[in-house]
């Protein structure tokens, strides 16, 4: 039994690719470095994080990309022997335009250095690359029209102006021929996350509509001719919860079609899991998937008759899930960084971070504030569960106020909480609280343990925060001395989350609990971190 979400916490937009009897699935990771997820699995119900390809300067920089931008729907295929892999790299968000470059990397294995990127066109977003059986190549994205009253977080139907269709040469590594628009959309609207396969003499285009928030939906429509007309599905949607908000899994669509050796269909699609009682995905969008069945029209249902996602999912023969541990324990002892973790839009992380300056430490060199859009010292991991607790113990000696050092509930600059050392005037050094409570655009912080409690002027210090669904409070001890003391009120843990503050399709990442350091003054102070503990709850 498959049980759904398979790839819980942050992990929107997947793309599913067979080899064998291997399952591939790749994910957005918008401005998180290196770029795209990929999972892999054998079964369809255990899946492993094997790769993020995306991770030298040339194939990816993001530094001053704003928040939810960056790597935005990647696709993933094999063909002629080799892995490919299109993505956007989006650079702008908010007013009417996105500026978003499409690119194109090869690998001969997922675990194989990818490629240089070869780019191929910015005329919108959501690209994908389809193999026809006769050896052509076509590429495909929807279109952006600017000139349209949709600004981020309001998105407005007339931008999202079809999807295109172009032919790709792999020997010019070029675009050619005409480009056709092929499909506008459903009257649901908001048409993007195209994805092309044939079956029967039958082209098969699936789309992602109605926002990526609660009116979400995997639109189908289908064609004899790869450049249309396309006809729509019978019930025009094969996912969606739009109707039904008493689903567990909400917000969903945007996915990719597979099919067994054996030739059972299923079909991935994001998704979203809210809390009450503001409905906020405080997970933000994560990936299911789907058993589907073929009928006698020629047309892909779910097996559940539905247009309803399912969260128990028949699974492949024999396949039973493998009990993951409740706790994760991550020592910094290896001299590579965890696979969990990630860091904010920068190729060159050696300015934020290392492992060998004081081996078993993560050192963290801070730079810019908390929440910059360029060289931030941040490093974190997924948050998994509605309800968990991290811990760390950080030793860090600040000379002045604009150096902080701690632990981080992080969505994006304006939608954060962080336990903190850093020195205050009077207090001397302090633990303190610093939160950003969804204002956007101005990011206001706010101090919710005012100056904060004086510690020791020596010393480590463990950080620690209990998020119980929308609830969050910090606690602070000296290294071996005392017991866990809470500090501050019980804070807005559902604010960081893809509805918080500024509201749906404001932005659409996923929190994150981790560690951080900023040095406003310039000098780089080093703040070190022993070990980090994710427990869930």
């Amino acid at each position: 039994m498959i049980r759904n979400p398979i790839l819980p916490g942050f992990n929107p937009d997947p793309s599913i690719c067979r080899v064998g009897a291997d399952y591939y699935i790749a994910t957005s990771t918008f401005e998180w470095y290196p770029g795209v997820q990929i999972h892999h699995s054998r079964d369809l119900v255990n899946w492993t994080l094997v790769r993020r390809p995306l991770e030298r300067r040339s194939q990816l920089d993001m530094r001053g990309n704003p928040d939810s931008c960056g790597i935005w729907a990647p696709c993933l295929s094999f063909a002629d022997g080799q892995f490919w892999l299109v993505y956007t790299d989006v650079k702008r968000y908010d007013g009417n335009f996105k500026d978003a470059p499409n690119y194109i990397v090869t690998a001969p294995t997922i675990e194989a250095e990818w490629s240089e990127p070869v780019y191929v066109n910015s005329s919108g977003f959501d690209p994908s690359l389809f193999h026809d059986d006769d050896g052509r190549k076509w590429f495909v994205n929807m279109q952006w029209n600017h000139r349209t009253e949709s600004y981020g977080g309001s998105p407005k139907s007339p931008a999202f102006d079809g999807i295109l269709l172009q032919e790709w040469d792999p020997a010019t590594k070029a675009l050619k021929g005409p480009i056709k628009n092929i499909f506008a959309g459903s009257p649901l609207g908001l048409v993007e996350g195209p994805h092309l396969f044939k079956r029967n003499g039958w082209y098969y285009l699936t789309t992602a509509e109605g926002g990526t928030g609660y009116d979400h939906a995997v639109t189908m429509a289908r064609s004899r001719d790869i450049d249309g007309p396309y006809e729509m599905h019978p019930n025009m949607h094969l996912i969606t919860s739009k109707d039904h908000p008493g689903a567990v899994l909400q917000r969903a669509g945007h996915g990719q079609y597979v099919e067994t050796p054996e030739g059972e269909a299923y079909h991935t699609h994001l998704c979203g899991r809210p809390l009450p009682p503001k409905r906020r995905c405080t997970l933000g969008r994560e990936t299911s998937l789907q058993k589907c069945v073929w009928r006698d029209d020629d047309w892909l249902y779910l097996e559940n008759g539905t247009t309803v996602p399912d969260v128990d999912v028949p699974g492949l023969s024999g396949a039973a899930p493998v009990e993951k541990p409740m706790r994760s324990e991550y020592s910094f002892d290896g001299g590579t960084l965890p696979a969990d973790f990630q860091w904010l839009r920068t190729p060159e992380p050696a300015r934020i971070f290392n492992l060998t300056d004081r081996p078993g430490h993560l050192r963290l060199i801070a730079r810019e504030s908390i929440g910059s859009w360029f060289e931030q010292s941040l490093v974190a991991r997924r948050q998994e569960h509605h309800s968990f607790r991290a811990e760390t113990v950080v030793e860090f000696s600040p000379d002045t106020y604009q150096q902080v050092a701690g632990l981080t509930h992080y969505y994006n600059r304006h939608k954060f909480h962080a336990v903190a050392v850093t020195l205050h005037e009077t207090l001397g050094r302090c633990v303190t609280i610093l939160s950003c409570n969804g204002d956007y655009p101005n990011g206001r912080l706010s101090f919710p343990a005012e100056s904060g409690v004086a510690i020791a002027a020596e010393g480590r210090v463990q950080l620690a925060m209990e998020i119980r669904e929308n609830d969050l409070q910090f606690f602070w001890q000296t290294e071996g001395k005392g017991a866990w003391q809470p500090i501050g009120p019980v804070l807005d843990a559902g604010v960081i989350s893809d509805e918080g503050g500024r509201g749906e399709h404001g932005s659409f990442t996923g929190a994150f609990a981790g560690v951080f350091a900023f040095d406003t003054s310039g000098r780089a102070k080093a703040a070190d971190f022993d070990w980090f503990v994710y427990d869930e709850l």
